[in-house]
């Protein structure tokens, strides 16, 4: 499929709260022809999304301070033909369904690289972008999940447990492991 080029305003706003994911997408993305702005909070995507609308954006569906949904909501309002991705470690129907709903172009589960991203801004509108190469594994998914509950329950084993429906043990082994691939 082919994607659309970048145009002439190639304006790209970043905002995560990952530090070496925002410096290594930002290096990237400049590489691929786009002017790349990073922030690290919603205050600081809000800022440049009011001053300086982008044509394009990255946004974290996570951040320190809040959802990255507001930064969709404030650009969508400032600039409604920016094409807008959102991120996230954590993939959900219902989240997708809301950054969707907000504005979002697109929206990509972490990990996401440069390639994919790239493919999530410039396709077509209407078009179905590719599928990825190397999608997240069912396992790593599943810890996905897990860890994602975790956080939620404050890293308490039995909440988690209950909240998952699975015995305090069982999810203690788990969380013993190291990631799946």
């Amino acid at each position: 499929m082919d994607l659309q080029p970048i145009g002439d305003d190639t304006s790209l706003l970043l905002v995560d709260d990952d530090e070496p994911f925002l410096r290594r997408l930002a290096k990237a993305m400049e590489k691929r022809g786009f002017s790349v702005e990073t922030a690290d909070s919603v205050a600081a995507g809000k800022a440049i999304a009011t001053a300086r609308p982008p044509a394009y954006a990255v946004v974290d569906l996570r951040l320190e301070d809040g959802s990255g949904l507001d930064v969709v909501e404030t650009l969508r309002n400032r600039r409604p033909e920016s094409r807008i991705v959102v991120l996230t470690g954590y993939g959900a129907i219902a989240t997708a369904v809301a950054a969707v709903k907000i504005g979002a172009t697109d929206y990509l589960s972490k990990p996401a690289d440069a390639a994919d991203v790239m493919n999530a801004l410039l396709t077509p509108k209407g078009a179905l972008p590719p599928a990825p190469e190397n999608p997240m594994s069912a396992d790593r998914v599943r810890w996905e999940h897990i860890q994602r509950v975790y956080e939620l329950c404050d890293r308490n084993v039995s909440e988690t447990a209950r909240r998952l429906n699975m015995h305090r043990r069982t999810l203690q082994r788990i969380l013993a492991k190291r990631s799946p691939r």
